[in-house]
């Protein structure tokens, strides 16, 4: 007995390069969770006040991993 299911939605996670202002990655990840442009802009900013050198190198290594949108 084999089950095969099927979603209606195959979201993954890719760059926005419509909307980008730097590499794509907030509004990336904005699209992907449906969430505003501007709230996830506006934490990676405050990320970036607080933790300023994990949030560099995570913004960094997000921008090489994540793919564009084809």
């Amino acid at each position: 007995m084999s089950f095969d299911r099927e979603y209606s939605v195959h979201k993954t996670l890719t760059k926005d390069l419509v909307h980008k202002k730097l590499s794509g990655v907030c509004g990336g990840i904005a699209r992907h969770y449906n969430l505003p442009r501007l709230a996830v802009r506006v934490g990676a900013i405050v990320a970036l006040l607080m933790f300023p050198v994990a949030t560099g190198v995570a913004y960094l290594v997000a921008t090489m991993l994540i793919p564009n949108k084809a």
